[in-house]
């Protein structure tokens, strides 16, 4: 995979969440502060600017998407988002080229990085329950065809924001609700797995 089809992977990724804003607050209205939407459509906008302007290789790239993000004033999402940025360019390639194994390195270290900071796990309805998914996916993926790739790990977030819906809030304002946020589905979930929707898009 070219740079340039990572950069345009990144920029699907992030229509894909700016066209999710309305659904992801209201998801957030019911348990949170209404703002997850417009967190995450910051979030993407800083992003889709940063790829677009971004010189030199896929590690710059990816760096200048997690520096665009860090920037930004917002929830929670914020650090969590710019956490995982900064993990996936910590293992990119400098270069202009990157194949699937390097794309399973990049997204594992870019798990590893967020673990460490969250703590969240599968279960405890936060984006982690999308993203733990995608990444194990990612790292499953025994072909070579990075369009497979990125549709298992869309397919993988999808299935784990729907299923958030069966679990009780054990993070951020939503917790104090308890079993009421069974059958509502995590914001940060549903987000994460519209970016990895994006991603999936060639």
């Amino acid at each position: 995979m070219t740079r340039e089809q990572f950069a345009s992977r990144l920029l699907n990724a992030c229509a894909s969440v700016m066209a999710a804003e309305q659904e992801l607050t209201e998801i957030d209205s019911k348990f949170g502060d209404a703002d997850h939407g417009l967190t995450m459509a910051k979030i993407a906008r800083a992003i889709t600017e940063a790829v677009e302007d971004a010189d030199g290789g896929i590690q710059t790239m990816l760096d200048d998407a997690a520096m665009a993000v860090m920037s930004l004033n917002g929830g929670s999402a914020v650090p969590l988002w710019n956490t995982w940025l900064d993990g996936l360019q910590e293992e990119a390639p400098e270069g202009e080229e990157v194949d699937v194994p390097g794309i399973q390195t990049i997204f594992a270290k870019a798990l590893e990085e967020l673990n460490e900071m969250s703590g969240a796990q599968v279960g405890d309805k936060t984006m982690m329950d999308a993203l733990i998914p995608a990444s194990e996916a990612i790292a499953a993926y025994e072909g070579s065809d990075e369009d497979a790739l990125f549709a298992a790990a869309a397919a993988a977030a999808a299935a784990g924001a729907e299923n958030t819906k069966n679990f009780v809030s054990k993070f951020g304002r939503a917790k104090s609700y308890g079993t009421q946020t069974i059958g509502t589905p995590d914001a940060g979930a549903v987000s994460m797995a519209r970016f990895f929707q994006g991603l999936a898009q060639a």
